[in-house]
């Protein structure tokens, strides 16, 4: 399985988007620490992703799903971290 990062800008006021968090939940196990960022674990790819969530978007939303490799950093929590090195081992080309 490969892990995806998928992040969101959801620019319709008012609008429910429970759905759409929903179908990125059914996507495969997943790490959602950051407000508009969603790392899945699946065994869909990027094409198959954006065609379900397209689904629970409008034209003033927008969203990126991108491969996630063996190659990061930042500012988490340690249950954060664990997910991490527990579900991405792919590494990075040099």
């Amino acid at each position: 399985m490969a892990v995806y990062s998928i992040s969101y800008d959801l620019n319709r006021p008012g609008q429910n988007y429970e759905a759409l968090y929903e179908e990125i939940k059914s996507f495969g196990g997943y790490w959602h620490h950051l407000d508009s960022t969603w790392l899945v674990s699946s065994q869909l790819n990027a094409n198959q992703m954006s065609e379900r969530m397209l689904k629970h978007t409008d034209h003033n939303d927008h969203f990126l799903i991108i491969r996630v490799v063996d190659e990061y950093q930042g500012w988490l929590p340690k249950s954060a971290w664990d997910w991490l090195h527990t579900h991405i081992s792919e590494k990075a080309y040099a």
